[in-house]
């Protein structure tokens, strides 16, 4: 007798139109109602005087006269300064040279978006990608002059420190979690004492150490850029969160799954690699992702041992006595590309939780 396999469709949802939309979700119960009347009011207050200033008022060319006296938004103040607060001291002639790098870099990460290409080509993209951006930057080699780090500033400086910074301290993170939760003794002692070191102080005492103690150490006449030393700074930090992020995965994972593995005869590095990694960085992608975003923003930081990254070249742009005062119109440049950056992050890991975790629905 042959048996029929039925499926069934997940039910429909009902249909509302806009009214019904709004008594839903707006207007459900009495202080929901309040709560969208005061919202509503506030906004009525606000968005007017909101868009005065950000457009009717503002002033788009012209001096910093001309914007006082308008009483707006001095957008005239970026047009000025737009290319400090991007680029930093990196020499004006040369500003395609980051942009070049900063496109590559870009362009690197979307490329990495797409599964297909998740495995060994992406150590190629990743090789390419950012080979070509430390050749825009460095230079000395193509006929393009040699640019020390020390002039480096800008929007490429925080991306080459959160994306190098990530990208080195992911693996390192996932290696520390494995190591804490070994079965050997020794190494899940030092791994406990590495996370709980690094954890224990915050990322600007770090770069102090990396900055003044680092060089103490070192014999006569060596040096080490100063660039280098942040970049390390941020990865040993970074990966001491990524372990702990990725520790919280791996004992999700159910003990049954190692056991059955080691009763196939996988090795130990094969039932990571096969069976438990794969599963346990796909339940962490939230806690993963907001470390990422976390990091990119903290590159800020890097103003305390002299380098000037994205937020900083918008507070020095502040210091010429003829643009003072209009650090509205500078923080709100900086923030819409904080805002852009993380959005697409946040909105790529929402994908990435969603395609990952098809398996697990029920």
């Amino acid at each position: 007798m042959e048996t029929e396999t039925v499926q069934r469709a997940a039910p429909e949802r009902p249909r509302q139109g806009p009214v019904g939309w709004m008594r839903a979700n707006l207007f459900s119960t009495w202080y929901n109602s309040l709560l969208t009347l005061l919202i509503l009011y506030l906004l009525f207050r606000l968005v007017p005087g909101v868009i005065d200033w950000l457009l009717v008022s503002a002033t788009w060319d012209g001096d910093a006269a001309a914007c006082r006296a308008a009483g707006g938004a001095c957008w005239a103040f970026l047009a000025e300064k737009w290319r400090f607060i991007l680029f930093g001291t990196f020499p004006d002639d040369q500003h395609w040279r980051p942009t070049l790098a900063m496109l590559s870099i870009i362009g690197m990460l979307v490329v990495s978006a797409d599964r297909r290409v998740w495995g060994r080509p992406l150590v190629f993209i990743w090789a390419g990608g950012m080979g070509f951006a430390a050749l825009m930057m460095f230079g000395g080699v193509l006929g393009l002059d040699f640019v020390p780090t020390s002039l480096w500033g800008g929007l490429p400086l925080t991306l080459a420190l959160s994306v190098v910074g990530l990208a080195a301290s992911f693996p390192l993170g996932v290696l520390l979690a494995l190591g804490r939760t070994s079965e050997l003794p020794v190494l899940r002692a030092l791994s406990v004492v590495y996370i709980e070191l690094i954890r224990g102080v915050p990322l600007i005492s770090i770069l102090f150490m990396a900055s003044v103690m680092l060089p103490l150490f070192l014999p006569a006449g060596v040096s080490i850029d100063k660039l280098l030393r942040a970049q390390i700074g941020i990865i040993l930090f970074a990966a001491a969160y990524v372990a702990e992020v990725v520790r919280g995965g791996l004992q999700a994972i159910p003990k049954g799954q190692v056991e059955a593995a080691k009763a196939l005869g996988l090795g130990y590095w094969q039932r990571q690699r096969l069976i438990v990694l794969p599963q346990a960085l796909a339940l962490v992608i939230p806690p993963l992702v907001n470390s990422f975003i976390a990091t990119f923003k903290d590159t800020s930081l890097v103003i305390v041992i002299g380098l000037l990254d994205l937020l900083s070249t918008a507070k020095s742009a502040l210091t010429d006595p003829a643009w003072r005062g209009f650090y509205k119109e500078a923080y709100l440049f900086v923030g819409l590309i904080y805002l852009l950056f993380c959005y697409a992050l946040s909105r790529y890991s929402r994908y990435l939780e969603t395609v990952l975790g098809q398996g697990r629905r029920r």
